[in-house]
């Protein structure tokens, strides 16, 4: 069938398969979104994803390594990262190094700040902001300049560096 198109969705016994032209599929599948069959697939498809995630932690846990929280505590520590613009370059490094993390929002370095057991940095945006004006971050083109996708200059990491040989 030229220009055709098709969409399958299966969630445990539920299963979605339409197909046809654009306007046809569209206009079946904001039929199907109005109705219950489709609020009781997201929540399938979250519920999965959630006992995806449940499953990833219990079996880092299981495997020996360290909880994230304490990890960044001691890359803290390590580094005598003291002040909060270090810390927050530190958490930038962290999560883009240690857990491959590409788009790190303001709850995600919030959240590692909470789980080392350390106040939150507040007004992220005026501490990264302050980072790139020094020189220790940039944001990479194609991000539409956007702090959650900062990444650690050479000289970031030199600074990160020096710090922790002191």
């Amino acid at each position: 069938m030229a220009g055709s198109n098709r969409v399958s969705i299966t969630a445990g016994d539920i299963e979605i398969e339409l197909e046809g032209a654009t306007i046809e599929v569209n206009e079946r599948l904001g039929m199907m979104k109005e109705e219950d069959t489709w609020t009781i697939l997201i929540e399938r498809i979250r519920d999965a994803r959630e006992a995806a995630i449940g499953a990833a932690q219990a079996a880092a846990k299981s495997s020996g390594l360290p909880e994230r929280g304490s990890a960044f505590a001691a890359l803290l520590s390590n580094c005598r990262l003291t002040k909060k613009p270090d810390q927050v370059l530190g958490a930038i490094h962290y999560l883009r190094e240690v857990e491959s993390l590409n788009d790190a929002p303001p709850r995600i370095i919030n959240g590692l700040f909470e789980d080392a057991g350390f106040e939150p940095p507040g007004n992220l945006s005026l501490y990264l902001n302050r980072l790139r004006e020094r020189g220790f971050l940039e944001i990479p083109d194609k991000t539409e300049d956007k702090n959650r996708y900062a990444i650690l200059t050479t000289e970031g990491r030199e600074h990160l560096n020096k710090r922790s040989s002191n």
